[in-house]
């Protein structure tokens, strides 16, 4: 901590948070000129009742707050009453310019304006008229002054007050905004996370799994076949390991640090290979290639194919009963259409519950197509079990014009 930073609140004003010392304040002095011995006579209550007449202003100013066009009314009115009974009152001058400020510092500009000009008027107009009848020396300029003054400053506070309320009010929706993005970018980030994980493990530890079943049924028959399938364990432990230490490296990484190169349809052989390494029998139809910028494919589209086939080839190693695949790959107009087909021997009606249903790599590769505004559809179709993907693509040069 800084030696100018303390743990102190802010002084506050004395009179925050205490408005009947304000009241009695005022009270205080409306009343005081009219009970003092003032100099002047025109100032001094020259009957009880106009002493009564001009006290009367310091009983209504505490309710200004509630009620503050009636009391600017009263305090005019019992002004202009003492003024025609021969009495200046000061106290009174002095309460109408509370009053004055008060309506114009909580009303509308609509309301105060109004009032301001119209109590302006009243003591301008009853002024010069006593002074013209009774030649008194009313004052009745700077009476007007002072409530135009006061008038004018209450609407400065009361624009103030304003803006400083803008002013929260705009901090306050701008940090939920803050909040409420970082959130997103926080939940963006955990999903994508999840997509990546789930990529980079699920595929491989299906193959393990796979293996190491090959592994042990054959170890004592077959031990040529059990060493190859323990070969390939070994390979894709590695590769998952390196695969879950690079993500740990860019979870660590700063903000700028290059993203990792996403796997595309170049790297679709070596899934292939994995699964026929595990003895299946892999068919692919590929019309597409493994150049997926010769073939006019999208980075995005690219890597969101390579996944669609992952995943569908992993499902399949969950859940076939065959040991056979097919995979497709083909350009169908504007769209890349990528399939992934397993027979499935005939499962009872009971069980088909328990076919490989929407979890978390489906829900990963669902958000991955609808990023690229394609289309998923996964379940079961005549000869096994299908995953289908339409992933739009831009149109081939020289087919704009056709």
């Amino acid at each position: 901590m800084r030696p100018d930073e303390t743990n102190e609140p802010a002084p506050r004003s004395p009179w925050a948070g205490r408005p009947w010392l304000i009241d009695v304040v005022l009270v205080v002095l409306v009343a005081v000129p009219a009970l003092a011995p003032v100099p002047f006579a025109e100032m001094r209550p020259s009957h009880p009742f106009v002493l009564v007449l001009v006290l009367l202003p310091a009983l209504a100013l505490p309710f200004r707050r509630r009620a503050p066009r009636v009391v600017l009314a009263v305090s005019v009115a019992v002004w202009i009453a003492a003024l025609a009974l021969g009495t200046l009152s000061p106290g009174g001058a002095i309460a109408m310019v509370v009053a004055t400020y008060g309506i114009a510092h909580r009303a509308q500009r609509r309301t105060s304006v109004p009032a301001t000009l119209a109590a302006v008027g009243a003591v301008v107009s009853a002024g010069v008229i006593v002074a013209l009848v009774t030649g008194m020396d009313t004052r009745v300029l700077q009476v007007a002054l002072s409530l135009a003054l006061a008038g004018a400053v209450g609407d400065a506070a009361r624009s103030r007050r304003a803006y400083l309320e803008a002013v929260v009010e705009r901090a306050r929706r701008a940090e939920q905004t803050r909040e409420a993005e970082a959130s997103r970018r926080v939940t963006e980030e955990r999903l994508r996370i999840a997509r990546d994980l789930h990529d980079a493990v699920a595929h491989r530890i299906s193959v393990i799994s796979l293996n190491a079943g090959v592994a042990s049924s054959t170890l004592e028959n077959r031990p040529d076949r059990a060493r190859e399938a323990l070969a390939t364990i070994r390979t894709a432990s590695r590769d998952v390991l390196g695969e879950i230490g690079t993500m740990m490296s860019l979870l660590r990484a700063p903000d700028d640090a290059a993203v990792r190169a996403q796997p595309g349809l170049a790297r679709v052989p070596e899934v292939v290979e994995s699964v026929r390494v595990a003895g299946w029998d892999v068919v692919v139809r590929d019309e597409i290639g493994t150049d997926a910028e010769a073939a006019g494919i999208p980075w995005g589209i690219d890597i969101v194919a390579y996944r669609v086939v992952q995943e569908g080839l992993t499902n399949a190693l969950k859940h076939g009963t065959t040991r056979r695949a097919h995979v497709l790959l083909r350009r169908d107009g504007d769209d890349l259409e990528v399939v992934v087909t397993n027979p499935i021997e005939r499962v009872p009606e009971a069980a088909e519950s328990a076919l490989p249903s929407s979890g978390f790599g489906l829900v990963g590769l669902r958000e991955r197509v609808d990023a690229v505004r394609g289309d998923l559809a996964a379940g079961l179709a005549p000869g096994g079990y299908r995953l289908a993907a339409r992933l739009p693509l831009p149109a081939r040069a020289g087919e704009s014009g056709s």
